[in-house]
This record gives structure tokens, sequence and C-alpha cells, in this order.
């Protein structure tokens, strides 16, 4: 009886150290890291760089500005809820802070009125860097910026032509400095150049291609065929614009605050331009709200594809928008030919229209921790020659699908994105395509529209979808299928990878750890 007792024992706590072994075994074997990254780690060609995207290049917060003099709006004529137009004295404030060099042009809570019947049909500019547009809170019972009326469209015909309301931009033209002598791979911060005549250690420059070799746009499309519709691609060519800091100069050869992200032949023509920008500016706890009521129709109109566009960056770098929201607009956000920008905490809501947020020629944007609940025909995404995008904890619903709108955006990342996944809402002109060049990473994106078999990114039958080699890490869906021959790379396509997170795992590899300030977003 003894010894049946004593096998019983060992039985069970057998059984229980089995169990144990085996649950160990499978959580260490659920969580191997994916191939693709730790391949990343050895060879850095087989992912883009993503780390450096965002303000200062991910390495410090946004701050909280509190030493500018303040320019409170209401000290220049502005008064909330009331039936008066405020335009006028909004501008006089950003007008008096850029006179000063540096500002917080500062909101109270309520409504200001942007643009009414009897407003001049202009946008409201800001020219300036170290400006901080704050208001009291993006929710109710914060700021409320209402724009009643839209601004005309420079051409009617075109309907992407209508001025946003808001534009945040620097004074002065880019200054063409010479030429890159030397071909550097992707990853080199060294770039040797005719001349550094003109510029110094914290200037920036853009390095600029545009050549139709054919080596060129094979190199970049494989076999992939050229539509004779993509009169861009083939008259004009590969039009690369990327923007850097300066961080040292020694004789001809200048060194990046980050690494080239194209690589660099020099038989081709690369040139190098000072850019003109302004840096750190910021929009911070601002609701902008539109009067975009229609049901929208793509293409339509202007009224809708563009008629209620809120905000735009452009020639900005190192700055930020952070815990704004857009409501009942045509389009949200725009990053334009800016670098270094950080999209944080921000909405958009109401009546659905055009686009949400994008990085438009853009280079190092981050897009993080925002919701589109509008439903914008075009959600988050990248156009125009955007390099380096990230788009980071977003998400969209399953009604409408990421934004690529063509003229060759390149190195996008959706990481831990969630929403739909369709082919008709990429964007772009027939003449501007493809959709998005070499470079387009889906990290543990999460699909919630109904499955799709045998997804393409390069169909026969869609002409408006075309996306070269895609890479595809970590797949969530009802069951949704790929035609694996069009990906470049593809690795579990039916569950999340480790580590959950390309740009965090790529920042911690460069930083040597977490920053604080993506630990606190993560919390947000």
């Amino acid at each position: 009886m003894r010894d049946n007792t004593i096998h019983t024992k060992f039985s069970k706590n057998f059984v229980k150290f089995s169990f144990l072994f085996f649950l160990i075994n499978f959580v260490a074997f659920a969580q191997k890291e994916a191939t693709i990254f730790t391949n990343f780690k050895k060879d850095r060609s087989v992912l883009p760089e993503f780390s450096y995207a965002g303000y200062h290049h991910g390495e410090i917060a946004t701050p909280n500005v509190n030493n500018y003099k303040v320019f409170d709006v209401t000290t220049f004529g502005a008064i909330p809820d009331d039936t008066i137009s405020d335009k006028k004295a909004i501008q006089k404030a950003i007008t008096a802070a850029n006179k000063n060099g540096s500002g917080i042009v500062f909101f109270p809570k309520g409504r200001f009125l942007v643009n009414e019947n009897k407003d001049e049909p202009n946008k409201i500019i800001s020219k300036g860097s170290k400006i901080i547009f704050r208001g009291s809170g993006s929710e109710q019972g914060g700021t409320e910026l209402y724009m009643k009326n839209t601004l005309p469209p420079a051409d009617p015909s075109k309907m992407w032509t209508v001025p946003p309301l808001f534009l945040f931009t620097s004074g002065g033209a880019d200054q063409k400095i010479g030429t890159v002598t030397t071909s550097q791979k992707i990853g080199s911060l060294d770039l040797k150049v005719s001349t550094t005549e003109g510029l110094q250690p914290g200037d920036w420059i853009i390095l600029k291609l545009l050549d139709n070799n054919p080596e060129l746009i094979k190199k970049e499309l494989g076999e992939n065929e050229v539509s004779s519709e993509w009169t861009y691609l083939i008259n004009k060519g590969i039009d690369v614009k990327v923007f850097y800091q300066i961080k040292s100069i020694s004789s001809n050869t200048i060194t990046l605050a980050a690494p080239i992200s194209y690589d660099i032949d020099s038989k081709y023509n690369w040139e190098v331009y000072k850019f003109a920008n302004s840096e750190e500016v910021g929009i911070e706890n601002i609701a902008f709200v539109g009067n975009w009521k229609e049901k929208f129709v793509h293409h339509r109109s202007w009224q809708d594809d563009s008629g209620y566009t809120m905000l735009n960056f452009s020639r900005i770098t190192n700055s930020w928008i952070k815990k704004c929201r857009f409501t009942d607009c045509s389009v949200a956000a725009i990053v334009a030919q800016s670098a270094n920008v950080s999209v944080l905490n921000c909405k958009v809501t109401g009546n659905g229209g055009h686009e949400a947020i994008t990085s438009n020629g853009s280079t190092n944007v981050l897009i993080a921790k925002c919701i589109d609940e509008a439903s914008q025909w075009h959600s988050f995404g990248s156009s125009h020659g955007s390099m380096n995008t990230v788009i980071w904890k977003c998400t969209y619903p399953a009604t409408t699908c990421f934004e690529s709108h063509a003229s060759q955006p390149r190195n996008t990342l959706l990481d831990n994105v969630s929403g739909g996944l369709m082919r008709s809402r990429a964007g772009g002109a027939m003449q501007n395509m493809p959709n998005h060049m070499q470079g387009l990473v889906m990290w543990n994106y999460s699909q919630t529209n109904e499955k799709a078999d045998n997804f393409e990114f390069w169909p026969k039958t869609e002409k408006y979808w075309k996306i070269p080699s895609p890479m595809i890490v970590g797949y969530k869906s009802s069951g949704t299928t790929f035609n694996l021959n069009q990906l470049s790379y593809s690795e579990s396509l039916d569950k999340e990878v480790v580590p959950a997170s390309l740009y965090e795992a790529q920042l911690e590899l460069r930083l040597k750890k977490t920053p604080e300030w993506l630990s606190i977003l993560k919390k947000e």
C-alpha cells in the first residue's frame, strides 16, 4: 500500500514536471525571435533602418516648452465662443511670435472661428522656428479651431489644389552646393561631395537624384512590368529627395546624423542642396474642426478631395504634432518636404473625407499611436518620395486601408497597425504610378476586414495598386493568404512575431536601451 502511494505521488509529480517542461519550451518556442530580425543584427542590409524616424531621430522626447514668450491669441483680439471671426487675430499672434524669434501661440478653452463668410480666402501662415501652437485640450471643453468655409482651389479642375488653412513652413530658398563624387552604400554616414562651401555642422541638406536610366528603374521594380501610362517614371525617371542634418565636415566629406537610405552611385547625377527649413515647431492640444458634412465620393469634386485641408507642415525639421484632433475634414494633416517630425496621439473623427495623416515627400517621419475613427478614404500613409516613414501602433477601421499615394515613396513601415487591407485605397495618379517603390514592410499587421485569398501587391487586373516586393513579417487576419511570388520576404503569415515592434527593436538596438519617451508613449 505504501509503495503504491509513493508510486502515485511520483507519477503526479512526474506529470506536473513534464507539463511544466512542455509549457516552458512551448513559450520559448512561441517567443522565438523572427529570423529576419536575427539576420538584421548581423547584416543591416536585410531590412530598411527605421530607427532614425521621429523627433531628433527618436533619441529624445518631444519637449514640453515653457520658457518661450507667450502670445495669447485673446490679447490680439480673438474671443472664444462668440460669432466673430478670430482669423486675423490668430495671424497677428503668429506674426508677433515669428518676429520675436520664438513663442508660444496660446489658445484658452473655447471655440475660435477661423474661416467665416467675410474672411479673406487665404491661409494662416507661420514661417519661423521655435513656434509652439498650443491649445487647452483637443477633447470636449478644450480648444477648437472651427473652419466654416473652404479655401478656394488653385485650379478647380485639379481636385487636390485647395491649400491648407494652417501652414507652418520656412522662408528662403534651397541653395545648390555641388554634386556627390563617390559612390556610397545604404548605411554609410559619410558623403564625399565636390564642395562643402556654404555648409556647416547643424545645417540640413537635400540629396537629389532624377534619372530615367533603365538600369535604375529595373533595380527598383525588378521583373515587374512598367506601364506606358507611368509617364513620370519613364520620361523623368527615378526621383529621390532625402533630407539629412550635417553632423560634421572634414574637407569635402560630410558626416551625416543619420545613415544614407538609398544606394548612391556616383555615375548618376546626385546633387546636394542646402535645405531652407524651420525647426522646433510644435502643434499641441488643439481640435481642428472642419465643416465637411457631405457623404464623401472619391474624386467627385475639389470639395470632396481637399476642400477642408486643415494642417500642413512644409520644410520643417525636428518638430512635432501631438494630442490633436481633426474632425469633419477632407485632409487632416500633411507632413511635406520635412524631416524628423513626430505625429503622436492624434485622432481623426467625424464625417469621413479623403486623407488622414500622411508623410508627403519627407524623411524619417513617425506617425505613432494615432487613430482614424472617421474612416478616411486613405488612412495613414506615405507619398511623393517619402523615405523611412514609420506608422506605429496606429488604428483605422476595416472599411479603409493605409495610404501609398504614388510618386515614389520608399521604406514605409506599418508596425503593429490595425485596420483594413484593400487594393482600392492606396491612391495616386496614373502618370505617377506605381503606388510605392521598394521597402514597404508590414510587421505584426492586424487585418480587420474580411479575408482575401491569394492577395496580390502587383495584380494584373488592378491598375491603381502596384507595390513591388513588399515584406510581411507577422500577420493576423481571418485567413488571408498572399501571392508569395510577389513578396521579397515573408515570415509568420498567420501569427505575430518577436520582437513585437520592429521600430522599437531597431531603436533599442541602436541606442542600447529603450528610450524613456517611447516607454511612456506605449502606456498612454
